[in-house]
């Protein structure tokens, strides 16, 4: 026992002094912060990632995503190597127009969240510019969505690559004959050649139900589909087989045959809707399927993922419930009740986020908060970040970093908390949005106010499997959903 009690000897001034500085040295490391983190949460508190891993590959990791069921689609990323759409004139958009163009979706969001009013306005707009080709910013197109899937129609099938869209009921090609269609990359499709196509009568639910509708010659239903960029589809409501697969189709489905399109589509083909309304793909899919549909998307633009109908949940899936709201019915709601940074729970009171909602939207970009959850965030995140030099703004991003000269970086993890406890610890491709090493981004944006409502968006959900559970009313997220 005397080697316990026995006094340490005194240290020196000068002891006392570098013990007191490696001390503060140790409390300020980010590997120190990490592992006390780690061991309060049990969970990864950082994400050691090389530098030359950050940028997307050239060529096209076409292995890996997997679904559970004979319907599931392959998912890849519209301007990906991956991508069946031919390359545009110019290359790829830059990432200040996705940025923007992002932008562009998120306000027309929150014109729809906030009331009928201005959302008849931009309708009224593109009415107003019928006939004229729409300015795309730096004569650039954009679409209105990220990720596409190739699904087959009518009979015998014809394939076609199209964006696929939570935030859209209505799916939709162009076909032929066409007054004004866009240039796509696959030849219109063409009823005349399709055994099972059939129009849409103006009685028909389906076509009662459209936010848009017109009875034309011969009782058949037309509609009108207007976006938020002012982009818009205008034909006639029809039905025709689904391919989902090789050997899995879907008879009836009622669809916009376009033959009046223009806008920011770039060469996609058309879209599928998997709003909430009835006539979205996941409402009519739900008597075959069942009500709901997992998709994954894949970490970066050279990878692929995947969207089912169906399928089983993956069982490692955390949920929180999916709430409703009568004033935006077709969009998918859920309660985001706090965020973590390297396992640190960010002081920002739940009502902030609970006052105005979130929305989870595979269209959207970057994800965005409440402007004083943002603020939380991005303080908490940049003092984990003080060892690299930061880089200048990149658009609606404003915490950029420069990792020139750098062969690894150490990046805190960051948590979405949703109600019920589901606590969803983000890829590294979900945190930082990276335009090249010498600039890569903190991936959430502000709402510039705290009424607006939030938006979960796609580079958050990268490699999770998001289960869209209808028929019990609730969202999960599955890690490593592309495996």
């Amino acid at each position: 026992m005397a080697p316990a009690t026995r006094r340490a000897a005194a240290p020196s001034r000068g002891g006392c002094l570098l013990a007191a500085v490696l001390a503060l040295a140790a409390l300020a490391s980010p590997a120190r912060l990490g592992a006390s983190a780690e061991r309060s949460s049990g969970a990864p508190d950082w994400h050691v990632v090389r530098v030359g891993s950050l940028l997307p590959s050239a060529a096209c990791t076409a292995a890996g995503a997997r679904a559970s069921n004979s319907s599931a689609l392959s998912v890849v990323h519209r301007h990906g190597p991956c991508s069946p759409l031919l390359a545009r004139a110019g290359g790829a958009p830059s990432h200040v127009e996705i940025l923007e163009r992002d932008q562009d979706r998120v306000d027309s969001i929150h014109r729809r969240a906030a009331g009928a009013a201005s959302s008849a306005a931009a309708v009224d707009a593109a009415r107003a510019s019928k006939g004229v080709s729409l300015p795309a910013r730096r004569g650039v197109s954009l679409g209105t969505g990220n990720y596409i899937v190739s699904v087959g129609l009518g009979t015998p099938k014809r394939d076609f690559s199209v964006v696929f869209d939570t935030g859209s009921d209505l799916s939709w090609v162009q076909c032929r004959p066409c007054n004004g269609c866009y240039e796509q990359q696959d030849p219109l499709f063409d009823p005349a050649q399709s055994s099972t196509y059939a129009a849409v009568p103006c009685g028909d639910p389906q076509c009662r139900g459209l936010d848009s509708w017109t009875c034309a010659s011969g009782s058949r239903c037309r509609y009108e589909v207007v976006y938020g960029d002012q982009s818009q589809t205008d034909g006639n409501l029809v039905r025709d087989t689904l391919a989902l697969g090789p050997s899995d189709a879907l008879q009836g489905f009622v669809f916009g045959c376009g033959d009046d399109d223009s806008g920011l589509f770039g060469r996609a083909d058309g879209l599928v809707g998997l709003g909430r309304n009835k006539v979205s793909l996941a409402s009519q899919a739900a008597p075959k399927y069942g009500a709901g549909f997992p998709y994954c998307l894949p970490s970066s633009s050279g990878a692929v993922g995947y969207l089912s109908l169906g399928g089983a949940t993956p069982p490692n899936a955390q949920f929180t419930g999916m709430v409703s709201r009568g004033d935006t019915p077709s969009f998918y709601y859920l309660n985001l009740v706090g965020i973590k940074v390297a396992g640190r729970t960010v002081g920002v009171p739940e009502a902030v986020f609970r006052a105005p909602g979130t929305v989870i939207d595979s269209g959207t970009v970057i994800t965005r908060l409440p402007d004083t959850a943002y603020r939380a965030l991005r303080s908490a995140f940049a003092r984990f970040m003080l060892k690299y030099k930061r880089a200048p703004a990149l658009s609606i991003l404003d915490t950029c970093y420069d990792f020139t000269g750098y062969t690894t970086v150490q990046i805190p993890s960051v948590a979405l908390v949703f109600s019920g406890g589901a606590t969803v610890s983000l890829d590294f491709s979900g945190v930082l949005y990276v335009s090249k090493v010498s600039q890569a981004c903190l991936a959430f944006a502000s709402n510039g106010d705290d009424t607006s409502i939030g938006i979960l968006g796609n580079t958050q959900q990268k490699t999770f499997a998001v289960v869209y559970d209808v028929a019990n009313q609730k969202i999960g997220f599955a890690a490593k959903g592309c495996a």
